[in-house]
């Protein structure tokens, strides 16, 4: 009985106090861990399950309709459907791969390796997915496979005018272009589509869904013509074809309000496809570069050389040096020059294109005419840099125009203290040949813009692309209206830079000239500079050019870079493009031409005939048929042809009509470079025509006399080698 009451030991005890003190601290423990759990970690996890419990999908908006000025649609997203799974939703997920893998045209065994993960909660089986086919996987009533509308954007015209509209991504974010620029606009608000759902992904049935529906972006209304883009880019395409440049460009510009009516560069690239290059020779050369450069690669394809390049704009720029010596009074329009040919300022001579056959005597709006780079020299000379420098900046050159396209370049124009004297010279070299358009590099927007400012009573317009912004109903959200810069010469100056434009396209037979409608204008022919230094032969052929005259209305730049075989002169590869765009442009519009006295006497339809039709047949042939019909010739590259090379293009085009003894230019195929140089007969031709076909060859001319040639050595039909002399006399 003593044994039932006896009292625990100390060890007892201590061992029970422990216990309790050790339950006591787990006990506070728990206490404290719930309350940080609960208290203080309670919202992040009260998310946490939120997020495991619901499924939240995103409905891809549509982005906004691109249009052209006439509500023309460019751009649109195609209406489509995206395809979702829930692995854990999926009972039957044999029969589902089977089913969906035919569909949707993926791999069968691949797709159910992805349903059998059911650790992944939703999948993306394939976006941009045909409505048709979507319904028709609806109606299969597979539990776990959704559809919701997605959208794909779309280029209905392939590469139409695909530096001005860019493309966008997979997933629809712009990426060049108009689709960069806008792309907040364009975009658009996403939908969402929110559901409760188990761990393994299946929706709760006592949950209730919410679909909030996407909101469509701001359609986009372009200044783009669309008529006008065809007829510029079928232009440049001609021009591809006949000269086979390294790229050729063009801008047709609305003068009074600066609106681009369009804006293409040849070769260029599939919006629909965009990292699809333009041929199969650059096909397999981006298929054999690394990652980064083919990176590289695509986004020089996508860049749109006329804002993002620079180039030296040559003789086109003297339209600019003409306006700045006319406006400050420096000379007139019958101010008179002699030229020899050439002038000598801070080393190597200043040379005229002419200077084996210098022009002589000569007035200002001759010189234009006969863009006489030494000439301009002494223009600028009488002006001084500082002038020629404020309107310069005038011009707006060293500002970037404002169009709304991404990635505008400045323009590279040396500071007037790099260029200013700093010895015993007057005037340094690089300060000189900027009047005539080189030692500087600028875009072709930045030409045309300040060329449409001289002719448009001295009036700078900001370059303009996007009219309007429209909601989902077509009601204008926002409108661009067009933007004054600033006054940079008087209405006379412009009015005179207008009369000596017209003059050198209608007395100088620019290609670019179209009777009836005055187009006026100026050539250029750059040497480019590669890696530091002039390669003979490799010139930017450009032009630019408004019309008509006396109220220009549209005004025109192209570019031909590095055209292969034929002349070389800007007359003769970019003009061409002008005078079809004008011609083109004039008849759509439907403005009727307004004939001069002098016009209305050459298009005497008894005294003119229609070219024949030569094209896809020998050269030989070609001559004989324009012998029998009174017309002339001329064949582009004629030395290194021969007579069974086949024409592909005569200018003027067959059918036109012409007057009788007109010459016609002849293309033909691209010669053989290494073929034989055979002498032709230069007689009868002047200097300046002796001179373009021997360079054309790549043969030296020696000028004996002046006049027409009457003798030559070596005889015509010589064979002879590259870069030998050829002896002509003159009389």
């Amino acid at each position: 009985m003593k044994d039932q009451h006896r009292k625990p030991t100390k060890s007892t005890r201590t061992r029970l106090i422990i216990m309790f003190l050790t339950l006591t601290v787990c006990m506070f423990a728990l206490v404290l861990r719930l309350g940080w759990l609960q208290v203080i970690r309670g919202e992040e996890f009260q998310q946490m399950a939120r997020q495991q419990q619901t499924s939240d999908i995103t409905i891809t908006p549509g982005r906004g309709t691109i249009y052209d000025r006439n509500g023309k649609e460019l751009v649109l997203s195609a209406s489509t459907n995206a395809v979702y799974a829930s692995p854990g939703e999926i009972k039957n997920k044999e029969e589902a791969a089977k089913f969906l893998a035919t569909l949707l045209e993926i791999d069968e065994e691949g797709l159910l390796e992805r349903l059998n993960n059911d650790t992944t909660r939703v999948i993306t089986l394939r976006r941009w997915v045909d409505r048709s086919i979507g319904k028709e996987i609806q109606e299969a009533g597979f539990r776990g496979i959704w559809i919701t509308d997605d959208h794909k954007r779309h280029y209905p015209y392939g590469n139409f005018a695909s530096y001005v509209l860019g493309h966008t991504n997979a997933d629809n974010d712009g990426v060049a272009g108009i689709e960069l620029r806008y792309d907040k606009h364009l975009s658009g608000i996403p939908g969402r589509w929110i559901k409760t759902v188990d761990r393994d992904g299946r929706q709760l049935s006592s949950s209730a869904e919410v679909y909030h529906p996407s909101q469509e972006g701001l359609g986009i209304v372009l200044t783009i013509d669309e008529v006008i883009q065809h007829i510029t880019e079928k232009a440049l395409d001609n021009a591809m074809e006949i000269h086979n440049p390294k790229r050729t460009m063009a801008v047709v510009m609305n003068v009074k309000t600066g609106e681009i009516l369009a804006m293409a560069a040849k070769p260029d690239y599939d919006p629909n496809n965009p990292r699809e290059p333009w041929n199969e020779e650059e096909e397999e050369r981006l298929a054999g570069m690394v990652s980064q450069d083919q990176l590289e690669y695509w986004f020089s394809m996508w860049r749109n050389p006329i804002i993002n390049d620079t180039y030296e704009p040559g003789s086109t720029f003297k339209a600019i040096t003409a306006a700045a010596a006319l406006e400050e009074g420096t000379a007139s329009l019958d101010s008179n020059y002699y030229s020899d040919g050439y002038i000598n300022v801070g080393g190597p001579p200043i040379r005229s294109w002419r200077y084996h056959d210098p022009f002589g005597h000569q007035t200002f709006s001759e010189a234009y005419r006969n863009s006489d780079n030494p000439v301009y020299v002494e223009i600028l000379q009488a002006l001084g840099g500082e002038s020629f420098y404020e309107y310069i900046e005038g011009f707006g050159f060293f500002d970037l125009t404002g169009i709304d396209l991404p990635g505008e370049t400045s323009s590279i124009i040396p500071t007037l203290n790099q260029v200013r004297p700093k010895g015993p010279e007057s005037f340094t070299r690089d300060l000189a040949t900027m009047s005539f358009g080189q030692s500087f590099n600028t875009t072709p927007l930045q030409i045309l813009t300040a060329y449409a400012a001289a002719v448009n009573n001295g009036i700078l317009m900001e370059p303009q692309i996007v009219k309007e912004l429209l909601d989902e109903e077509g009601n204008i959200v926002e409108q661009v209206e067009p933007r004054k810069i600033r006054q940079v010469i008087s209405p006379q100056t412009s009015e005179k830079i207008r009369q000596i434009s017209e003059e050198a396209m209608r007395l100088g037979n620019s290609r670019a000239y179209v009777p009836g409608y005055a187009v006026g204008g100026k050539t250029g022919t750059a040497q480019k500079l590669i890696d530091g230094y002039y390669p003979p032969g490799v010139v930017i052929g450009s032009f630019v050019g408004a019309a008509p005259m006396d109220d220009p209305e549209i005004a025109v730049i192209t570019i031909v870079d590095e055209p292969n075989g034929g002349t070389l002169f800007g007359n003769t590869t970019a003009a061409p493009i002008a005078g079809e765009i004008f011609a083109e442009t004039f008849r759509y519009l439907g403005i009727e031409p307004r004939y001069t006295e002098e016009e209305l006497e050459k298009i005497d339809e008894e005294e003119r005939i229609e070219v024949p039709n030569i094209l896809n047949i020998s050269l030989k042939e070609a001559k004989s048929i324009l012998a029998e019909n009174e017309l002339e010739y001329l064949v582009v590259n004629e030395l290194f042809v021969k007579e069974d090379t086949v024409v592909i293009e005569t200018g003027p085009k067959p059918g036109e009509k012409v007057e009788r003894n007109s010459t016609i230019s002849i293309y033909v195929e691209s010669p053989d470079q290494n073929a034989e140089l055979i002498v032709p007969d230069l007689k009868s031709k002047s200097v300046q025509e002796v001179k373009r076909v021997l360079n054309t060859m790549g043969l030296q001319l020696k000028v004996q006399g002046e006049g027409v040639a009457i003798n030559q050595d070596p005889s015509p039909g010589t064979v002879v080698e590259k870069e030998t002399i050829i002896v002509v006399e003159f009389q």
